[in-house]
C-alpha cells in the first residue's frame, strides 16, 4: 500500500475545497436567480413595466461558469406562476412571466408559443364571465324564492348576495372547477414545453 506524502495529502484537500466552493458558487448563483425573478415580477406587474433589464443586467452581471445556475433559479421560479389566472388583472403576471421567461430562453419558438398560449387563457377568462352570467341566470329563479321566504318571514324586503349562499356557492364551484380542468391540460403542456425549451439551451 502507497503511503501518501504530506504534499499528496494537502493537494487532496485543496481539490475538495475547490470543489466545495464551486458548488456555494452555484447554489448561490441559484438563489441569485430565485430572487431577481421575484424582483423582476413585482416591478412588472406593480408598475406595469414590462422591461426585462432586470434579468438581464444581473444575468450579464454573473460569472459565465454560473450563468447556467442562475438561469435554472429564474426558470425555477418563474413556471411556477404559469397558472391559470383567477382574473383578468392575473393576465399582467402571466405575461411578466413570459416575458421573464424569453430573457432566459433564447428560443423563437418559444416566443410563438408563448404568444399562443396568451391567447388560450385569454379566451379561459372569457368563458370564466360567460359562466359566471350563466349561472347567476340559471340560479336566479331559486334565489328569488329564498328572498322571498326570507322577506315574508322577516316582514321586510331582503337581498341576498348569492356569494354569501352555500348552496349557490356550492353550485358556482362545481361549475367553475369543471372550466378549470377543461383548460388545466393547455397549462400543464405549456409548462411541459417551457421545460423543453429551456432544457434545450
Amino acid at each position: 500500500m502507497k503511503i501518501k506524502t504530506a504534499w499528496e495529502i494537502v493537494l487532496e484537500r485543496t481539490e475538495s475545497i475547490k470543489s466545495d466552493k464551486a458548488s456555494i458558487e452555484q447554489f448561490e448563483a441559484k438563489q441569485n436567480g430565485k430572487k431577481i425573478a421575484n424582483e423582476f415580477l413585482d416591478y412588472a406587474v406593480k408598475k406595469n413595466e414590462k422591461s426585462k433589464t432586470i434579468i438581464e443586467e444581473a444575468l450579464k452581471q454573473t460569472p459565465e461558469e454560473q450563468r447556467q445556475a442562475f438561469k435554472l433559479g429564474v426558470f425555477e421560479t418563474l413556471v411556477l406562476r404559469l397558472n391559470l389566472p383567477a382574473s383578468k388583472d392575473d393576465m399582467k403576471t402571466f405575461e411578466a412571466v413570459g416575458n421573464g421567461l424569453q430573457c432566459i430562453i433564447n428560443d423563437a419558438r418559444f416566443d410563438t408559443m408563448f404568444q399562443q398560449s396568451k391567447g388560450i387563457v385569454s379566451r379561459y377568462l372569457d368563458d370564466v364571465d360567460q359562466y359566471e352570467q350563466a349561472i347567476k341566470q340559471q340560479y336566479a329563479p331559486r334565489l328569488r324564492q329564498k328572498e322571498a321566504e326570507l322577506s315574508k318571514r322577516m316582514g321586510q324586503q331582503v337581498k341576498i348576495d348569492p356569494f354569501q349562499d352555500p348552496e349557490f356557492a356550492a353550485f358556482y364551484k362545481q361549475n367553475m372547477d369543471a372550466l378549470k380542468k377543461k383548460y388545466q391540460p393547455f397549462i400543464d403542456q405549456i409548462r411541459l414545453d417551457t421545460e423543453t425549451a429551456f432544457n434545450k439551451q
